[in-house]
């Protein structure tokens, strides 16, 4: 048991932690971390607050064409301006700041990074009341920390919820293959290609999963894209959504001006074509009820608040998706539903909008 434990601490595990500190404890603040890594982080980053070099060549993550500077082998990878952007860009899923007594408390850093919706543990050496948050103490390396978060739920809560996803994911994957027999003939006949379309999608605090749908599109989907943006319903492009969809297998529009919809749309309609991303519940990238996942190229258009939405796991479905989604374009709404679902997660919140997802999609599917 003890030969594991070193182990763990020695790897890392699965959560990726950045430490923000002064230059002048940073050592010890790392040699703390590696030493006493019982929660087994991988330590992503390091973060000086009060370095006064800037790169002028630094972008939104703190990149640099300069050779990168490490302290005992973990890289600097953001300043005191940068630090934020840098977390809403990257895979952080928590952030510990240990400030030293010399150097000035780093509120408005740490406010910037409170709207990306990370989860951080502040060193109780220097702490300011914060309203609003979840808090509370817990120790992380050799320190006492003050942590903060949108909101907190128990291991128990935590194994509930995961049991419920892993039911589920059974249960969707077997409807999945039976599915499978129907729906893949038909995919073949009307749109020649694979049966399956897979897209990299952003998950929890900016990890990176291969999701899966039934393919309901044409196979130049994503190429021509670009081309519809200007008919996109949302009102900028973080989020893309068409009223009609000429991309979608079987639909086109008639000399007439008549929209013809086909096997794509009913996919669409009924949500079969989600059905697939059961798997990805079982394997623990989505859960049932989350946000939606967005794509690559809309999270590097997020601002700090609008990365929230990737605190948790994203889901199949969840409260904006039963909100109405067909209403709304504007995604600073869908921004305040996703942190309003995060911020007042339960059991039994993810049931009720479980319950709302059936009858939401079999509504549709009486209308279609």
């Amino acid at each position: 048991m003890e030969a594991q434990a070193e182990k763990k601490k020695a790897t890392g595990g699965e959560r990726s932690l950045l430490i923000i500190t002064a230059s002048e404890i940073a050592r010890s603040v790392i040699e703390n971390i590696k030493e006493n890594n019982y929660a087994g982080y991988t330590i992503a980053g390091i973060v000086l607050i009060d370095e006064e070099e800037k790169n002028a060549e630094a972008g939104p993550a703190g990149t640099s064409s300069q050779e990168e500077r490490f302290i005992d082998e973990i890289p600097l990878v953001a300043d005191r301006d940068t630090a934020a952007e840098y977390i809403c860009h990257e895979w952080i899923d928590e952030v510990i700041l240990v400030p030293s007594e010399k150097t000035d408390f780093p509120q408005e850093l740490l406010d910037g990074i409170q709207e990306t919706g990370v989860t951080i543990h502040l060193n109780l050496l220097k702490v300011f009341d914060e309203p609003g948050r979840k808090r509370f103490v817990e120790h992380i390396g050799g320190y006492t920390v003050l942590t903060t978060s949108i909101n907190s739920a128990s291991p128990q809560q935590l194994f509930l919820k995961r049991m419920m996803d892993i039911v589920g994911g059974i249960v969707g994957c077997i409807f999945t293959g039976i599915l499978f027999l129907f729906v893949a003939p038909a995919i073949c006949i009307q749109s020649p290609g694979p049966v399956f379309f897979v897209q990299e999608r952003v998950g929890k605090n900016g990890k990176k999963f291969r999701m899966y749908k039934f393919r309901s599109m044409c196979l130049d989907a994503e190429e021509r894209r670009a081309e519809l943006m200007k008919e996109n319903k949302m009102q900028d492009s973080k989020m893309f959504k068409l009223e009609f969809d000429p991309r979608v297998i079987g639909n086109r529009i008639l000399p007439d001006g008549t929209r013809k919809t086909g096997l794509g749309q009913f996919l669409r309609d009924t949500s079969l074509d989600e059905f697939p991303q059961f798997f990805n519940v079982l394997k623990g990238d989505m859960s049932l009820v989350g946000t939606r996942p967005p794509l690559v190229g809309e999270v590097s258009e997020y601002e700090l608040h609008h990365r929230a939405r990737l605190s948790i796991k994203p889901g199949i479905t969840g409260l904006w998706q039963v909100s109405g989604r067909s209403e709304i374009t504007d995604f600073e709404e869908v921004v305040q539903l996703d942190r309003k679902y995060i911020s007042e997660w339960s059991l039994w919140l993810d049931l009720r909008i479980l319950f709302k997802t059936i009858f939401v999609v079999l509504r549709r599917k009486g209308s279609t």
